[in-house]
């Protein structure tokens, strides 16, 4: 065990998300030390030579649950005060280690970017969180005309501005500016506020949509009759209609021509014509006894009957076969769409996003490679039709009627994949114009996990929402190792926001401060403190007291080391150490 290391972090991990907690955690000055290359039988051993019975925090950001798990549950008996903050993909896994896990969180990356991707999709410019008992809203909106932000805004924080072509900068994103700065119309500008507060100012937060929820029975009646005729095999049509005729001329026949007299009636000639059809003969009715002409014909029915029987079987077998075909190809389930959403990879990802979708009323057709798919029986619970093949290929993404979608969400677990089908459809789409009609653009969220490549491809292909998964979940974990609350991530433009809760401690750097000494940054949203009622929106000369709670939003690098600062004051920093394998 190495002498003299207190107050450290322990980062397991050799990943993009691993590497990224570490390169945060050292530029807010905590002292890191990496676990790269564990192996489950030696993690115990590693655990020890890191120091763990004298680190404030373990986490775990590796891409194996098992040796995530391996790892949280022995930080834990090793130091039963460590705040243990581990990554587990597996959702009944991750519930069981929740319990009783003490100071620390258990998180699903797929879960924290998922509303993110969510938002791009369904082009919300919203992003609702609760904070201080009550539902904030950070919600974008075109600048309406010339004017300072006071004046358009009045009391909403505003939490970034990209400028638009009407400015002297355009394209420049300021996050957090102050309520004095000028804008111009066509700027676009998000808003923290209530909903009540941003509807008073002209800002309505979007609603899920009822309508698929409204039609859906009318529409699945439609599209199932149509599925239903494009099925059917031509010939079952002509098979139905002379097993018919054969019944119908049978029991004509029966009820006039059988002896003894009185006659049949019409429904015991039904009752024979169809036993003698099916061959069963319960012995109710005979042929013995009639002439040789009935005979003769009752021989024929009993062979007709059964050649028509048999092609009838089998054409209804043919359907259900080719029904059931359908269904797990959803080639044909997805032809009538309009206006849905595709999701490309039936992963953690994808089928969240899934899930979150068809629950806010839309339309959804996922495209998939793998036919042994776990998440399959997810897509079939929801009545989502999952088109198998390659996403790169134009012919699949015709499949799941990309001419007709609303966004197209790319969330394989390749990123070079996402690139490849995020050019591949922004050449398939171009210019949405039609005779007459100018459609809007559809957007294509790309999930890129490494945040570097992510931004590169932004830049280098013009993308608009690409989402890095690990620019979305990082803070997570860095702030539950820190002992802080995170209250939602997100997005304005290309750059990360993150929506925090902090404790200012006593002594700490924020103690005593005033508003406006704290970073430009950054917007406190709301103060709580035991002796004083809520403070909504303070003042720029408020201070800071030991013991208050603040609700800070701001760019999430910014923002960590405005809650580092609130910190009680650490020990002496150790070198960072990067152990063997």
């Amino acid at each position: 065990m190495q002498q003299g290391m207190h107050s450290h972090v322990i980062v397991s991990g050799d990943d993009a998300l691993a590497r990224t907690i570490v390169e945060e955690l050292s530029s807010a000055g905590m002292p890191v030390v990496r676990l790269v290359d564990t192996e489950v039988a030696d993690t115990e051993d590693d655990l020890t030579e890191a120091g763990v019975a004298h680190a404030t925090a373990v986490i775990c950001a590796g891409n194996d649950d098992a040796i995530n798990l391996e790892i949280a549950l022995l930080a834990r008996d090793a130091n039963p005060n460590v705040r243990v903050v581990a990554r587990l993909a597996n959702d009944v896994l991750r519930t069981a280690v929740a319990v009783d896990n003490g100071t620390g969180a258990i998180l699903d990356v797929a879960e924290l970017a998922v509303p993110s991707v969510v938002e791009a999709c369904l082009a919300r410019p919203s992003h609702p969180f609760d904070a201080a008992g009550i539902k904030f809203v950070v919600s974008g909106a075109e600048v309406p005309y010339d004017a300072t932000l006071r004046e358009i805004y009045a009391d909403l924080a505003p939490v970034a501005v990209i400028h638009g072509k009407n400015s002297p900068t355009p394209g420049l994103l300021e996050a957090c500016p102050g309520r004095d700065l000028q804008v111009h119309a066509g700027d676009w500008a998000a808003v923290i506020g209530t909903a009540e507060e941003l509807a008073a100012r002209g800002i309505k937060a979007p609603r899920p949509t009822t309508s698929r929820s409204r039609h859906r029975p009318l529409r699945r009646m439609v599209d199932a009759a149509r599925a239903l005729r494009n099925d059917v095999n031509p010939m079952f049509v002509r098979a139905v209609t002379a097993v018919l005729a054969v019944l119908i001329g049978s029991t004509v026949l029966l009820r006039f021509c059988y002896v003894p007299h009185p006659r049949m009636t019409w429904v015991d000639a039904l009752y024979f014509s169809t036993e003698t059809i099916a061959t069963v003969g319960y012995g109710d009715f005979s042929f013995l006894s009639q002439p040789t002409w009935l005979r003769l014909f009752a021989i024929m029915l009993m062979f007709g009957g059964v050649i028509t029987t048999a092609v009838l079987v089998a054409f209804i077998a043919d359907l259900l076969i080719s029904r059931r075909f359908a269904y797990t190809a959803g080639r044909r389930r997805a032809r009538h769409l309009r206006n849905h959403v595709i999701v490309v990879g039936l992963g953690s990802h994808g089928s969240r996003v899934v899930a979150d979708l068809t629950d806010a009323g839309y339309d959804v057709a996922v495209i998939e490679i793998d036919e042994n798919n776990r998440y399959l029986s997810t897509a079939a619970e929801l009545g989502v039709p999952v088109i198998f093949g390659d996403a790169t290929l134009r012919q699949t993404l015709e499949a799941a009627r990309v001419d007709h979608a609303r966004a197209v969400a790319v969330l394989t677990h390749d990123d070079m994949v996402n690139i490849e089908t995020g050019i591949v459809l922004r050449e398939m789409l171009g210019p949405r114009v039609m005779p007459k009609v100018i459609r809007p653009e559809v957007p294509i969220v790309l999930r890129i996990y490494d945040r570097r490549l992510g931004s590169a491809v932004a830049r280098r292909f013009g993308f608009d929402t690409v989402r890095s998964t690990v620019e979305l979940a990082a803070p997570w974990f860095i702030g539950a190792a820190i002992g802080l609350q995170v209250l939602g991530t997100f997005s304005v433009g290309q750059r990360y926001f993150m929506v925090g809760s902090m404790y200012v401690a006593a002594d700490s750097e924020l103690d005593g401060l005033r508003m406006f000494e704290m970073s430009t940054q950054t917007r406190v949203i709301a103060i709580t403190r035991l002796d004083a009622p809520l403070q909504l929106r303070p003042r720029r000369d408020a201070r800071l007291r030991g013991g208050d709670t603040v609700y800070v939003v701001g760019p999430y690098r910014e923002l960590l080391a405005t809650l580092r600062k609130g910190q009680p004051p650490h020990q002496p920093d150790i070198d960072q150490k990067r152990l063997p394998a």
